[in-house]
Order: C-alpha cells, then sequence, then structure tokens
C-alpha cells in the first residue's frame, strides 16, 4: 500500500473544504426560459408553482384589470432571483413576507430578487400586486386579450397568461388555480372549474372559480362581460356550465345547439377515452371577431364564427377531446403538439361515422388523395412542425392521418386500448411524441418506428401500401359530407 504524506497546510485546506457543505455554493439566477426551443423565453427555471391565488377587479368600461396574485412555489434550486412572464404593470412583490426588488426584461420578464435567497426545495410565497390595461398591452406585436363589447377575454395559444396574471408560463408547470374577481353588477364572470360562490357587494360581484386539477398557464382563461348561463349535470353528477354572449345574434340558435349537447358528447367520448378527468365541463361563446376555438381545461373557448353555418357539433367534440389528450396528459415540449391536435382531429373522424357520415377511414382517405406528393402539406412534419407549422393543417390531417394508420397497423382491439389507456397512463402530467410511440408499442406488442417515422416525421407523403387501409386511388373521392364542418376547427396562429 503506498502512503500519501500530507503537510500540515494540504491538511488544513482539506479538513476545511470537508466542512463546508455542498448546499453552501453560492445561490445563483433561475433561467429566464423553461427551455422550450419553440419558444426559448416561455416558462422559466428554478421554481416550480403549485397553486395560482388570483383576486382581481374589472371594470369593463375601461378595460381596467387590477389585482394581486399569490403563487405558492418550490424552489428547484438554490435561487438567487427568477422570472415570472407577465406584461402588465407591476407595483410591488413580496417573496415569503418580504419586499422583493424586481425589474422588467425582455419582452415578457419580470425579475425578481427575494431579500433572502431560496434554498433548493423550499416552499416560498410570491405576491404580485398589480394593474393595467390589458387590451393596450402588445408583446412581440400582439395581444392574446380581446376586447368586446362588455368586457374582455384572455384565450390564446401558446401565451394568454401574460395579460392577466404572472406566471411560470409553459405547459411543463402545472397548478391548482383559484380566480376570484370583482365586476359591476350585472356583469358576469367565467372562468375554469367550478363556480364555489358570487356574492355582491356595494355594487360590485365577486364571482369566485376554482380549478383543483393540475392547469396549464395557456388552458386557463378569464372571460367578462354579459352573459346568459345555462347550468345542468352530467348523468354522473357533474357540473355542467355554458355561457353564451348576450349580443351573439343571428349565431345564438346554432351556438346553443351546439354547446347545449356538451354532456352528452363528453359521455360519448368516455367510450373511447375513458372516464372524464376532471370535476366540471361547459363552454362559452363571447362576443368576439376571432376564428378559432381553444380548450381551456373544463371550459372550451368558442367564437361565433364556429356556428356561422348553423350547429357545430364537431368543433365540440374537438375541443372537449382535447381535455383528455392536451388538457389532462399536456405536452412536454411545443414539439409535441401533434398528441394534442392529431387525436382531437381523430375524434371528430369517429363522430362523423358515429352520426351516420363517412367513416373514419373513408376522412383518412379523402385527406390522403386530396394532397398531391409534390404539395407542400407534406413537407411538415407534425412530430415535430417547428413554431412556424406548430398549428398548420398538417398538424390536424396528417396527424389524424397517422393515428389512422396506427389502426389499421395493430388492429381495432390493441388501437382502441391504446386510445383508451394513454390518458390513464399520464393523467395529471406531461409526455412526449416518445412516451407515446412506446406506449403503443408496448400495447399492441409491434414495433412502430417506422411507422411513426413515415407518417410523423418523413418530410414527403407517405407510401400507402395494399392492406393499410389507405385507398391508393388515383383520383381524389368525392368531398366527404362531414369535411367541411370538421375543418372548420382551427387554433390561433400568432407565430
Amino acid at each position: 500500500m503506498r502512503h500519501r504524506l500530507l503537510i500540515p497546510g494540504a491538511l488544513a485546506a482539506a479538513s476545511l473544504l470537508l466542512a463546508v457543505p455542498a448546499s453552501a455554493a453560492e445561490p445563483t439566477p433561475g433561467a429566464p426560459g423553461a427551455g422550450d426551443p419553440y419558444y426559448p423565453e416561455y416558462g422559466n427555471g428554478g421554481y416550480d408553482v403549485s397553486h395560482y391565488d388570483l383576486r382581481l377587479k374589472y371594470q369593463p368600461k375601461t378595460d381596467e384589470l387590477a389585482g394581486t396574485a399569490t403563487l405558492l412555489v418550490t424552489a428547484t434550486q438554490d435561487l438567487s432571483r427568477f422570472n415570472l412572464d407577465f406584461a402588465l404593470d407591476v407595483g410591488s412583490i413580496r417573496v415569503n413576507g418580504e419586499e422583493a426588488r424586481f425589474t422588467t426584461s425582455g419582452a415578457h420578464e419580470v425579475e425578481v430578487t427575494p431579500a433572502k435567497p431560496l434554498a433548493a426545495g423550499e416552499k416560498a410565497t410570491v405576491v404580485v400586486r398589480y394593474s393595467g390595461v390589458p387590451s393596450k398591452v402588445e408583446v412581440n406585436g400582439f395581444t392574446s386579450w380581446m376586447r368586446t363589447p362588455d368586457g374582455g377575454v384572455a384565450a390564446n395559444e401558446p401565451e394568454a397568461a401574460w395579460w392577466w396574471f404572472p406566471s411560470n408560463d409553459h405547459p411543463k408547470d402545472k397548478a391548482s388555480y383559484d380566480v376570484s374577481v370583482a365586476v359591476p353588477d350585472g356583469t358576469q364572470v367565467i372562468s375554469n372549474g367550478t363556480l364555489q360562490s358570487q356574492r355582491s357587494r356595494a355594487g360590485w360581484t365577486r364571482w369566485n372559480w376554482r380549478s383543483r386539477a393540475p392547469q396549464a398557464t395557456y388552458l386557463s382563461t378569464l372571460a367578462i362581460g354579459k352573459f346568459d348561463i345555462t347550468e345542468d349535470t352530467t348523468s354522473s353528477g357533474l357540473p355542467v356550465v355554458n355561457a353564451y354572449s348576450k349580443d351573439l345574434g343571428e349565431h345564438e340558435g346554432a351556438a346553443r345547439a351546439s354547446l347545449e349537447r356538451t354532456g352528452e358528447i363528453t359521455e360519448w367520448l368516455e367510450r373511447y377515452f375513458g372516464p372524464y378527468p376532471f370535476d366540471a365541463l361547459g363552454g362559452y361563446v363571447p362576443n368576439t371577431d376571432t376564428t378559432y376555438a381553444l380548450e381551456t381545461q373544463t371550459r372550451p373557448f368558442y367564437s361565433p364564427d364556429d356556428f356561422a353555418d348553423g350547429s357545430n357539433t364537431s368543433v365540440v367534440v374537438h375541443e372537449m377531446a382535447h381535455q383528455w389528450y392536451g388538457d389532462s396528459v399536456s405536452l412536454k415540449g411545443w414539439k409535441d403538439i401533434w398528441i394534442n391536435e392529431g387525436f382531437a382531429r381523430y375524434s371528430q373522424w369517429l363522430w362523423s361515422e358515429d352520426q351516420g357520415e363517412e367513416t373514419a377511414q373513408e376522412l383518412a382517405d379523402y385527406a390522403y388523395a386530396s394532397h398531391k406528393a409534390d404539395d407542400d402539406f407534406w413537407k411538415v412534419a407534425p412530430g415535430d412542425p417547428g413554431p412556424d407549422n406548430q398549428f398548420h393543417a398538417a398538424v390536424y390531417d396528417r396527424g389524424a392521418m397517422a393515428v389512422q394508420a396506427l389502426r389499421n397497423t395493430v388492429g381495432d382491439r390493441a388501437f382502441f386500448a391504446i386510445l383508451k389507456g394513454w390518458p390513464s397512463e399520464h393523467a395529471g402530467g406531461n409526455a412526449d411524441v416518445d412516451d407515446f410511440i412506446a406506449y403503443a408499442e408496448k400495447v399492441s406488442g409491434k414495433q412502430l418506428g417506422t411507422l411513426f417515422q413515415e407518417w410523423l416525421f418523413q418530410p414527403s407523403k407517405p407510401k400507402a401500401p395494399a392492406g393499410a387501409g389507405f385507398s391508393a386511388a388515383s383520383r381524389v373521392p368525392a368531398e366527404p359530407k362531414s369535411w367541411k364542418q370538421i375543418q372548420s376547427v382551427s387554433h390561433p396562429r400568432h407565430h
């Protein structure tokens, strides 16, 4: 054995090193982004939020919003400073009761320096007082706050929170919510989850909404205006709350004829996806000039335009399918958007079949045949479309074709087991495309790498060999009766 000689000075230095605990390293700032390559500045590093408590006051006449957000957070590193994503004016910030220094940076970053650094694993309470006129605040040239004749609405993807509450704005950091908003008497407030109470005092009514299940920031919604609210319960006892702007005009009848079937459609979807994952459901139609719908958790947002041609149950199917695919199981990164949109589109194909219109296979055949091999449509890879093509038609239609190709490959028994098992496997959490492929392989017992490579990632039209279920006919079939309504479902495109 060789002996190592330590001289006294070295011995003292070695002892000193041993005496310094590893956690005594200097605290460092949290990252200004969550590390998503599509949107590098979205979200933040260094902490997780478990709960948002938002206590707000809103004046519809002037679009003035003011209030206090209380965030319950846990530090994930020794934290000297952390960021919040937010675009309104901040008055003060306290961390664990002590005044914190703050400054703004970038397009929507608030840098917060607490009086004392936070240790990794430490729970902290962050209180932000703020105010502003959301419709007048633009970030990168746009606002996600929609002004209506009688109020305002926050509903957009991939971002909407910056205009009404400070947050860690990335789907990876899901939290529960309490949303309490005071508005002038006669004005209504719609948000996610269940209405806990409403009280009127001195000309103002305070509405208190609660979302108990983990919820991504972009799936949190706020709508303030004059609504006609309908309430019901499902056969299993869940509350159904739908809200219609009082000035929808000619679209009102079609909107009601669609949304009032939300409970029925949800029960139909349970046959394919398993038990509904939340404690409330419904939807709302404000008087906006938008053309998209959005799967805001438990209470989707619909545009009046969705009902311009009459009732549209297909859009309700799409947004309610997202409650499983996208809301309960959320994406890990924005590149995983196929898991949301491919399956929500496919649910519309299943609904078409159920309604005695075209089958899922016939719709897949039409989608496949209607884009020639040299069409740019095929250059978009639904499995990683890039931020500019995140809501491209290919993510929806080629995405749904990929789902049909999976069905044809593994057979109906394994396919429907995958469809129902997946939302249960990752309930309340996050998953990516690779997780889905691995799960489909486990359930089916088949190697599916080549199939998914061809349908999700190959920048060219997949071959449709005989036996795969897709028609090899060279001519385009007649447009399916249900096609136009299915295609009416679109999403915002800011990027």
